[in-house]
């Protein structure tokens, strides 16, 4: 894929219709972009993903609004998050995008970049972990996507209120990345800097492997990491 002129990376959008303010931002920041400019959204677009035959009207004019971001020449990538994983081929096809393994390698200006989600970098969570192991595996994913759309989106609903009680439960650390995972990941691929989401702690961290980015949620207000060959920076992706 060629260097685009300025590169966004977001995460943890976590769009809902009970959440419109956040849909509303991301429809504006799409507007915004710039044409030839690439987005990454490393997870978590979606609150819940029941599949690609989603007809909610959030689900349609999100996929309508990334189509047109794509049709004039925007480069879009998307990363599973824990909360849409079931994000598949079909809605790749339907928007432009392209659907990236958790991680990915990345030459971003000449700096090998890691990106991921950020889930899999908390491992003092082992129940998340065990979670996450099942959620990820094919044979799981198909038995849920041959429910109908209903028991699946009834299904998305028990887990989301299953992971928030859980998250209430835990310490602050058990849920944030784990130090020595950063540093055996990014070591193991050669990265020079990462950039993840999920634990809606934005800010930048330099470890002995390089530098960390964390992307913010959108639920606080839009946050976006913006890369150009000059700089990198955490803003508000609405006042470009």
């Amino acid at each position: 894929m060629p260097a685009a002129p300025v590169t966004w990376f977001i995460a943890d959008l976590h769009l809902d219709p009970a959440r419109p303010r956040s849909g509303r931002d991301f429809a504006t920041f799409l507007q915004r972009l710039g044409d030839g400019h690439a987005l990454y959204i490393l997870g978590d677009l979606f609150e819940a993903w029941p599949g690609d035959d989603d007809d909610c009207a959030l689900a349609e004019s999100t996929r309508s609004e990334l189509a047109a971001f794509t049709a004039r020449g925007g480069q879009l990538c998307l990363l599973h998050g824990n909360r849409d994983f079931l994000l598949g081929a079909a809605f790749c096809r339907a928007t432009g995008a392209r659907l990236l393994a958790d991680p990915t390698l990345l030459d971003l200006h000449g700096t090998p970049t890691l990106l991921m989600h950020g889930d899999s970098l908390c491992t003092a969570d082992r129940d998340y972990q065990a979670f996450r192991r099942r959620a990820r595996s094919a044979h799981w994913q198909a038995q849920i996507l041959a429910r109908d759309l209903q028991q699946r989106r009834a299904l998305a609903a028990d887990l989301r209120r299953i992971s928030h009680e859980a998250q209430g439960n835990k310490a602050a650390d058990i849920v944030d990345v784990t130090p020595a995972e950063v540093e055996r990941v990014m070591a193991q691929h050669g990265a020079a800097q990462l950039i993840h989401g999920h634990t809606h702690r934005p800010g930048r961290h330099e470890h002995a492997a390089g530098t960390r980015w964390v992307l913010g949620d959108w639920e606080s207000g839009p946050l976006g990491l913006k890369v150009t060959s000059e700089e990198s920076v955490l803003v508000n992706p609405l006042n470009i």
